[in-house]
């Protein structure tokens, strides 16, 4: 999922630089509501272990790579407010320090993978929430779907933006059957370990499920 730089054209790496700067900015300070004694610790353990997964990749085009997201994953422990700015650190501390994405590309690849991939994680799980909070196994299966339309909408994403100013010299069908293809099977896999993670959280810790704490008082009710 990772875009290197020169894989779009500056233009297009200038737009999507300045949409991830105004959907972080909102982000963050959504996210102080979302932050106390509480949260704070799980935003950094599942900061620390998306940074882990995402260093897992392997090549997909030449400029791009994919690997696991944690897009629903964030969005459903920590919230997608909170949730969005844990990938934007792993993001940037994958650029900087590991060349992990390239630096023009950080705009393109926060808003594909914090900011696309957690909202669509955030909706779905959000569409889901009355089955998640009936069962463990509605759960699991709320919090796979959720990854898995994560991953494949972050894919698509990807492929708008090479649409728009694609500069890699791959043509758009290639692009588009290539990213697709691996990030539903990356899904697969991403769905999987977000549902093990999240139900071995829940089996603890229910409270710290941000998708299970905030549900309607009506919903909560009904799990009794």
């Amino acid at each position: 999922m990772h875009m290197s730089d020169g894989l779009v054209s500056p233009p297009t790496a200038l737009l999507f630089g300045v949409i991830a700067a105004i959907g972080l900015a909102i982000a963050a300070t959504r996210a102080r509501s979302d932050l106390d004694d509480r949260t704070a610790p799980m935003a950094g353990l599942v900061t620390a272990f998306v940074f882990a997964v995402q260093m897992i990749n392997f090549p997909i085009l030449p400029g791009a790579s994919g690997h696991l997201l944690g897009g629903a994953l964030v969005a459903i422990l920590v919230g997608p407010w909170v949730g969005s700015m844990c990938i934007a650190i792993v993001l940037v501390v994958q650029a900087v320090l590991f060349a992990d994405g390239g630096l023009t590309a950080l705009g393109t690849n926060i808003t594909n993978m914090a900011l696309v991939g957690v909202f669509t994680g955030h909706l779905v799980a959000l569409a889901l929430r009355r089955f998640a909070t009936r069962s463990r196994a509605g759960l699991l299966a709320t919090a796979f779907v959720a990854a898995l339309l994560n991953t494949v909408v972050a894919a698509l994403a990807f492929v708008g933006e090479y649409a728009i100013g694609g500069a890699g010299g791959a043509s758009l069908g290639t692009v588009f059957a290539l990213m697709l293809g691996f990030h539903v099977l990356i899904g697969v896999g991403e769905g999987v370990i977000t549902a093990a993670t999240v139900g071995a959280v829940a089996s603890v810790r229910p409270d710290l499920v941000h998708l299970l704490r905030t549900a309607p008082a009506t919903t909560e009710r009904s799990l009794s």
